[in-house]
C-alpha cells in the first residue's frame, strides 16, 4: 500500500492544482478554452476542491499605465465556475523568467520596461551594478518614478481592478482566496539566487541593494544610528556562487556577526518587513475581507551553517543565534493573512553530494517555519512542485500538513500543486495522485488503491 499510516477521520484539508502558464496569452486571451476545460474535467474526477490561477501584473497592465484588460480571466473563471471548482487566485507582480516554466516567458508591463530606458535604478541591483528585471526594487515604494506613481501605488490599483472586476466572483464563493505577490517568484524575498545572473545551487546569492534609492535608504538608516561610514554594503560577502566559509562575511565568526554586520542584516531585512506592510495594510482595503495569502520561500541550503547565508541574502536574518521568521510572522499576524510555504524535502534532492556539502537541511527549516507560524497564530497553507517519483513524497507532504504528534492538533488550511507537465507522468501518477487527496480529505482509499 502506498500510504501506510490510516488517515481517516483526520482534518479535512482542500487540494488546489495550479493550472499551467501559457493558458493566457499575453494580449490577456484564453489561448484553448476546451483543452481547459478537459483539465478541468480531470481535476475535477480526481476531486481536487479547487485550482490555482496566477494573474499576471505583465498581462492585464501591460501597454499603458492604468489600462486593465482581464478578459481572458474571466473567461476562464467562467469556465471553472462550469465545474464547481474554487479558485486561488495569485496576483503575480513579478516576471516569470526565473519561474521553471518552460517556453512561457512573462516579463514586467511594457511600459514599466519603457521607464527602465531611463532608469534603470527602479530595479534590484547587486554589488556589481547588474539590475534584476524580474521584480521591481522595495527602494521605490514611496518614491514617484512609475509615471506619476509609487510602487506601492501601482500595486494597489492592479489590487483594486481585480477586486472591481470580479467582486461577484468572490461574493459566490469561488474566489476561496487571494495570494499577493511580494517579491522574486511572487515570494516574500530578494531575488538573491537568480540563474539569469549565473547562480546555481547551492551559490549563498548575493544582496540586492545598490539602486540608487535603496542606498538612499541605507544613508539614511546610517546616519540616524550616527554611523555614516555604515552606509555601504558588505565588501567581503562573496558572490553570487560562493560558499559561506569562501567569505569573510559569512564564515563562522564572520563579519555578519559584528556590530556592522548586525546593523546592515537588521536594516535589509527591515526593507522586506516594511514593503510587506505597505502592500498588506492596502490589501486590506482593496479586499475588503477577503482571505489574503502571503508565500515565504524555503532557502534550505547552507541552514546548518552558522550565518545561515542563502537566507541573509535572501532578506530573513536566521541565523543560529536569532531567530528571523518570527518578527515576520508576526507582522503578518497583525494584518490576519495566511502564509504559505513552499515545501521542499528529499524527494527534490537531485544532487545529494551537492545537498550535504551544502549543510542543506529542509526538513529542519520546515519544521522551524511551520513552529514559528503558528506560534504566531497564523493559518498555514503549504505548496509543493509534488514530484511523483514514488509514495514517500506525499507521504511527507501529509505528515507535514497534519502532523500526528503535535498536541494542539494544527494542521494545514490547504494544500497546493504545481502539476506535472508530461503526459506520460501525469498518467502515472493519477492513481497516487487520488489516493493522496484522499488521505488530505480524511477519507478512506477505495479497494485497489494505494
Amino acid at each position: 500500500m502506498l500510504f501506510p499510516d490510516d488517515y481517516t477521520k483526520t482534518p479535512y484539508i482542500p487540494v488546489y492544482a495550479s493550472l499551467p502558464m501559457g493558458i493566457i496569452n499575453s494580449h490577456c486571451q484564453l489561448v484553448d478554452p476546451e483543452s481547459v476545460r478537459a483539465e478541468l474535467r480531470q481535476l475535477k474526477s480526481l476531486n481536487v476542491d479547487g485550482v490555482v490561477v496566477d494573474c499576471w501584473w505583465g498581462i492585464v497592465e501591460a501597454w499603458t499605465p492604468r489600462k486593465y484588460e482581464w478578459s481572458g480571466y474571466r473567461d476562464l473563471f467562467g469556465i471553472i465556475k462550469e465545474f464547481k471548482l474554487k479558485v486561488q487566485v495569485v496576483l503575480s507582480f513579478h516576471g516569470s523568467g526565473e519561474t521553471g516554466s518552460g517556453d512561457v516567458l512573462i516579463s514586467l508591463p511594457k511600459w514599466i520596461m519603457e521607464i527602465a530606458k531611463e532608469n534603470q535604478d527602479i530595479f534590484f541591483t547587486d554589488r556589481e551594478g547588474r539590475r534584476n528585471t524580474e521584480c521591481l526594487s522595495w527602494g521605490i515604494d514611496k518614491e514617484r518614478v512609475l509615471r506619476g506613481r509609487t510602487g506601492i501605488e501601482v500595486c494597489f490599483d492592479f489590487m483594486r481592478s481585480f477586486h472591481m472586476e470580479f467582486r461577484n466572483l468572490s461574493e459566490e464563493g469561488l474566489v476561496s482566496s487571494i495570494e499577493i505577490g511580494l517579491g522574486a517568484s511572487g515570494e516574500l524575498r530578494y531575488p538573491s539566487c537568480p540563474e539569469t545572473m549565473g547562480w546555481k545551487y547551492p551559490g549563498i546569492g548575493e544582496f540586492q541593494c545598490y539602486d540608487r534609492y535603496m542606498q538612499k535608504n541605507l544613508r539614511q538608516s546610517a546616519l540616524s544610528r550616527g554611523h555614516l561610514f555604515w552606509a555601504r554594503g558588505p565588501d567581503n560577502a562573496g558572490y553570487y556562487n560562493s560558499r559561506p566559509h569562501e567569505t569573510g562575511f559569512f564564515c563562522d565568526g564572520g563579519d555578519y556577526d559584528s556590530y556592522y554586520g548586525r546593523f546592515f542584516l537588521n536594516w535589509y531585512s527591515g526593507v522586506l518587513m516594511d514593503h510587506v506592510d505597505q502592500v498588506l495594510s492596502l490589501a486590506t482595503l482593496a479586499f475588503d475581507g477577503a482571505e489574503i495569502v502571503v508565500k515565504v520561500p524555503s532557502i534550505y541550503w547552507w541552514y546548518r551553517t552558522a550565518s545561515h547565508a542563502a537566507e541573509l541574502t535572501a532578506g530573513f536574518y536566521n541565523t543560529t543565534n536569532r531567530d528571523g521568521y518570527s518578527p515576520v510572522f508576526r507582522m503578518l499576524k497583525k494584518h490576519s493573512v495566511i502564509l504559505k510555504l513552499v515545501c521542499y524535502g528529499p524527494e527534490y534532492t537531485v544532487h545529494e553530494k551537492d545537498d550535504d556539502e551544502a549543510f542543506a537541511d529542509p526538513e529542519g527549516l520546515t519544521w522551524q517555519v511551520i513552529n514559528a507560524a503558528w506560534d504566531q497564530g497564523l493559518p498555514l497553507c503549504i505548496e509543493s512542485a509534488l514530484p511523483c517519483r514514488n509514495g514517500e513524497a506525499y507521504s511527507r507532504i501529509l505528515d507535514t500538513a497534519k502532523p500526528r504528534d503535535d498536541p494542539d492538533r494544527h494542521h494545514a488550511a490547504s494544500f497546493a500543486y504545481r502539476q506535472q507537465q508530461q503526459p506520460p507522468l501525469r498518467e502515472a501518477c493519477l492513481s497516487e495522485l487520488c489516493t493522496f487527496v484522499k488521505c488530505m480529505h480524511g477519507e478512506a482509499p477505495q479497494n485497489g488503491e494505494g
